[in-house]
């Protein structure tokens, strides 16, 4: 292929990944985002294939056909609660595979030119954010998986360890550039290989360090800064192998992810930093006599009948999916329900936090999967202002986005976070396997309300029966 026509694949590639991008912004697009990124990716697969580096193109086309088949079966077995584990152990293929290509690009120095100090500090850097990227990935991987707990593990002296971390691979970046010894002949290694690879150990124990430091509640806001460093990964092997189209594909995904880190950080009231070095989740808040809070009232339960008359006498319901309700896989029957109440006239209506769920989205995801109607589903600035006049709010699964302690409770670890201002509506029902705390350990003084009811049930067992209950004919 000419350099013209490559370079044109190059754009053309460009423009359908930005395409992609802005199409996966809203639900109702997202699907021809997806098909927009496809077609890039092909034309860009299509392109670097013939632009006449490849020498060994059997090896490239089985790779291709491998990675292709594996990817179509996970695409199609794996469910919706495991997509977020998905996702990072996706990310962590990227990170491998940037420090794999630095390795390569380091041991493919020309012998007779010596060592660049350019192309050094790319692989540097490369390495130095895939082996964080690697490492961070496999572990946010476990702790959604349940394979490591969700609680922070928090090291004595943990900010300085990494700190001492970075200025060791910073260090150590600086000899690998400073390396100027040619490549040696007769297998012998290169020069500056050493500092290389003790960054890349170095780089991943405190890519190790940095998640395992985190709590569960914050795990969404990983995920996406695990997809960011992905981005700036694929971004600098990009510089590394002179590739415009993964430089500008890379910066793409790295920006975007960073953004909607921002965003959910905003939405939890809390700093990006914070949430990367804190450790969110650690323990519940105590008093001042060092034990733990206790309950600041007793529960009272409702039946799924009562709760069904309620929500046939009532005009106005709105539900707050979380991440109960997709362990339970529960929203197709959440969606008959939503048919039911239709029937009978009345209006109801989804509120979406930021955050719910463990992956941006989720939930977005998940009732798209039932075939709810896009207009039905409100992100939180939209619906929160429409609690008082609701009749029933039905809260399935979900805990901390929810809880009135994020606005009353200054000791509260929560505090200062957006949350949804159910209690506010005349009657709401929490749809949980018990009284448990979320994500963030804590209690939620919303089950205690005085127009709050418990229905203790899995949620798709108790959204099943309370269809029955809501069509059934009235007594």
């Amino acid at each position: 292929m000419s350099e013209a026509f490559l370079s044109l694949a190059w754009v053309v590639a460009g423009v359908l990944f930005i395409s992609s991008l802005r199409g996966l912004s809203h639900p109702e697009t997202a699907r021809r985002g997806n098909g927009y990124g496809m077609v890039g990716m092909l034309i860009a697969v299509a392109a670097a294939m013939t632009a006449g580096e490849v020498g060994n193109f059997g090896m490239l086309v089985a790779a291709i056909g491998a990675g292709s088949a594996i990817g179509a079966q996970l695409a199609r077995s794996v469910a919706m609660t495991a997509m977020p584990e998905l996702v990072a152990i996706l990310h962590s293929f990227v990170g491998l595979a940037a420090v794999l290509v630095g390795f390569a690009s380091y041991l493919a120095q020309d012998a007779h030119e010596g060592s660049h100090a350019l192309l050094l500090g790319e692989i540097a850097l490369d390495v130095l954010v895939g082996s964080i990227t690697f490492t961070g990935s496999v572990i946010a991987f476990g702790k959604l998986r349940g394979s490591l707990s969700g609680r922070p593990l928090l090291l004595p002296g943990r900010h300085a360890l990494n700190a001492l971390a970075a200025l060791l691979c910073l260090g150590l970046a600086v000899v690998l550039v400073r390396a100027t010894e040619p490549v040696g002949m007769a297998g012998d290694l290169p020069g500056g290989f050493g500092a290389l690879l003790a960054m890349t150990l170095i780089a991943g124990a405190l890519g190790a360090h940095l998640v395992l430091a985190i709590g569960g509640a914050d795990m969404p806001v990983v995920v996406s800064m695990l997809n960011s460093y992905s981005g700036w990964t694929a971004s600098a092997a990009g510089f590394m192998l002179g590739n415009d189209l993964l430089i500008i594909t890379g910066a793409l995904v790295g920006s975007s992810g960073a953004i909607l880190s921002h965003i959910m950080c905003r939405a939890m009231n809390r700093s990006l930093a914070s949430v990367i070095f804190g450790g969110f989740g650690a323990a519940p808040p105590k008093s001042a006599s060092g034990t733990p809070q206790p309950p600041p009232g007793d529960v009272v339960e409702t039946t799924v009948e009562e709760l069904a008359a309620e929500l046939r006498a009532g005009t106005e319901v709105v539900i707050v999916p979380g991440y109960g309700m997709a362990v339970a896989r529960a929203q197709h029957a959440v969606r008959q329900l939503v048919d039911a109440l239709k029937e009978r006239g009345v209006r109801t209506r989804f509120a979406i936090h930021p955050v719910a769920g463990r992956l941006p989205g989720h939930m977005n995801v998940l009732l798209a999967e039932a075939a709810v109607p896009y207009d039905l589903v409100l992100e939180m600035d939209e619906i929160n202002h429409d609690f008082p006049t609701t009749d029933v709010v039905l809260v399935i699964g979900a805990n901390d986005i929810v809880n009135p302690a994020a606005q009353t409770d200054t000791a509260s670890p929560i505090y200062g976070m957006p949350v949804l201002e159910v209690w506010k509506a005349r009657r709401t029902v929490v749809v949980k396997r018990s009284r448990g705390a979320g994500y963030a350990g804590i209690d939620n003084p919303l089950f205690y309300h005085g127009n709050t009811r418990m229905l203790f049930a899995d949620a798709k067992d108790g959204m099943e029966k309370l269809v029955a209950a809501v069509q059934a004919p009235a007594a």
